[in-house]
């Protein structure tokens, strides 16, 4: 290095030499020689620069590259994460550290249908009983699968008036199990279930609407009610514990509930203007095999009472019926609105 700086100092020397002469009006040639003098030094400056550059650069990376591999090694000693050995299995790790517990993932929680605005598109209508099942028979002849088939078709053509999708479990006096009719209905995708019945009341004198939804009861009159019509179900003993499963089906069951209730309000405040006797026998649970199966809500309404007096005779009247069916129909509605839907009953 002293001897480049040597070098270096004799051309710089030189070259204030040179410009003082050629100011100085020095001969030309001599300033040629001297020149060329200045280029041969400048060649050989250059031939021990780029070997002497080459070697110091080479020198500084392989002494780098030793101290990170020295590093390396010295790591791997002490942490198993640089080990050349096999990677590590899922047993051997050390466990995660707990979540703390302002950070823990909240448990979920059931939706709330509210939020949704669903819409009510497919209405199945059940017009209970029908073939040898004639259901239950008044003093003055009135069979109730007749009754409830004339009631189920006023019914569809009303909602189909107001663009209802509808679906019949039956359309003739036909007769279908319980289990068949839940089938139908699940294949059609309904969105709801709507069976309908008249009743049968040993006191007489009693009359009026109830509707029901899936349920346990221990009410002595509604458990005779459920096994009478429970009867042709269709059910075997091996259907039994998934039917127990079905009673309390979560929110099928609320829905199913809210639906019994707008049924039972429309049917109570509709037949009140032109029958002032009827009584309102509310909403309740029961087990009803036709509503075990269906994947959707599901409600029996009991619209009349075949056993009193009064409401048969107004059962042989087709206006009365087309009451009943309108009733039904506002039922239907109210739970419709209840969902957000846009189908309201007009005029």
């Amino acid at each position: 290095m002293a001897r480049q700086d040597r070098i270096k100092r004799r051309m710089i020397r030189q070259l204030v030499r040179d410009n003082l002469e050629t100011l100085e009006g020095a001969h030309p040639r001599r300033r040629g020689r001297r020149l060329r003098t200045v280029l041969t030094v400048a060649r050989v400056l250059l031939l021990v620069a780029l070997p002497a550059a080459l070697f110091t650069s080479t020198y500084v990376l392989s002494t780098v590259a030793a101290e990170w591999r020295d590093d390396v090694w010295q790591d791997a000693a002490h942490n198993p994460t640089f080990s050349t050995r096999a990677p590590i299995s899922f047993s051997e790790m050390e466990p995660l550290p707990p979540i703390e517990p302002n950070r823990a993932i909240a448990t979920p929680q059931p939706i709330d249908p509210s939020i949704l605005p669903l819409a009510l598109h497919t209405v199945v209508l059940d017009p209970g009983h029908g073939g040898e099942n004639e259901g239950t028979i008044s003093p003055t002849g009135l069979i109730e699968k007749e009754i409830t088939l004339d009631i189920g078709q006023r019914v569809r053509s009303l909602l189909e008036s107001y663009s209802y999708k509808v679906v019949m479990t039956r359309q003739r006096d036909e007769d279908f199990s319980l289990k068949q009719r839940a089938e139908l209905a699940n294949a059609a995708r309904g969105d709801i279930f709507v069976s309908i019945h008249v009743n049968w009341i040993e006191n007489r004198e009693v009359r009026g609407v109830e509707t029901f939804f899936l349920g346990a009861t221990e009410d002595p009159y509604l458990k005779a009610l459920a096994a009478r019509e429970n009867q042709n179900s269709g059910y075997s003993l091996a259907d039994f514990r998934d039917i127990l499963e079905q009673v309390y089906a979560g929110v099928r069951q609320e829905e199913s509930r809210q639906l019994a209730g707008a049924m039972q309000q429309a049917l109570y405040d509709s037949l009140r203007a032109v029958n002032s006797t009827v009584r309102d026998r509310g909403v309740k649970s029961a087990p009803f095999g036709v509503l075990t199966h269906t994947e959707m809500p599901a409600i029996l309404a009991e619209v009349s009472c075949v056993s009193n007096d009064v409401e048969a005779r107004l059962l042989m009247t087709p206006i009365y019926r087309q009451y009943l069916a309108e009733a039904i129909v506002e039922g239907i509605q109210i739970y419709a609105r209840g969902l957000g839907q846009s189908n309201h009953l007009e005029g």
